[in-house]
């Protein structure tokens, strides 16, 4: 029970990251009649796109999404002070391993040659390695052997995000809200609009016992 308790939203936000996989296994066929044969399912989309195309659009969405939001953790604690390492830890793995599916999904569709036949592929290749650090550093065991250098090394998700936004913009894919949510973190996040929103929750907080 107490693990429940001081896990609950890493544990939440596991279960969150791993629903869309049904949706990913939906897509897949795995096959053990011969050894191991991994295929991609034909018939199971119900719009114009093909099997393939489903599993990129699935596949990028919730790692963008998922990057997306653990960039927004340190405006809601700016704003609202609320904030849970190890649940940003969860989301940055979460992050990661959906990275990885769509670039395995990339790599099994077209081959590891093509990731640098165009410059968005190449980016998203880049932003791949950039979070593979970062996935095996996201636990409490990393941050006490690093310390001070954890945050530095994490801060590197920052040039992830972004290599990722410019990525998905030369696909022409929905990229403008992912854009206007992490730039306006960003805003928050600069030193006098911090310190504004930290003031206006102090005051507040100092206010709401005697109201």
């Amino acid at each position: 029970m107490n693990f429940l308790k001081k896990n609950f939203g890493w544990i939440i936000v596991a279960i969150l990251a791993s629903l869309p996989l049904l949706v990913i296994f939906k897509m897949i066929n795995v096959d053990f009649s011969n050894g191991l044969s991994v295929s991609f399912a034909e018939n199971v989309v119900g719009n114009d796109k093909t099997t393939v195309e489903m599993l990129y659009h699935v596949s990028g969405e919730f790692a963008i999404r998922w990057m997306t939001a653990v960039l927004t953790c340190t405006p809601v604690f700016i704003i609202f002070g609320i904030n849970n390492l190890f649940v940003r830890q969860a989301m940055g793995i979460a992050t990661a391993i959906w990275s990885l599916i769509h670039f395995a999904i990339f790599i099994a569709a077209e081959g590891f040659l093509e990731t640098f036949s165009q410059v968005n592929y190449v980016l998203g290749f880049i932003a791949i390695l950039i979070l593979i650090p970062l996935l095996f550093t996201s636990n409490r065991k990393s941050m006490k052997r690093l310390k001070k250098n954890w945050k530095k090394l994490q801060s590197f998700a920052y040039v992830a995000v972004l290599l990722s936004l410019i990525h998905v913009a030369i696909l022409d894919k929905t990229w403008m809200i992912y854009a206007v949510i992490v730039g306006l973190g960003f805003i928050i996040r600069i030193p006098v609009v911090k310190n504004k929103f930290v003031i206006f929750r102090k005051n507040r907080k100092a206010v709401s016992p005697s109201s």
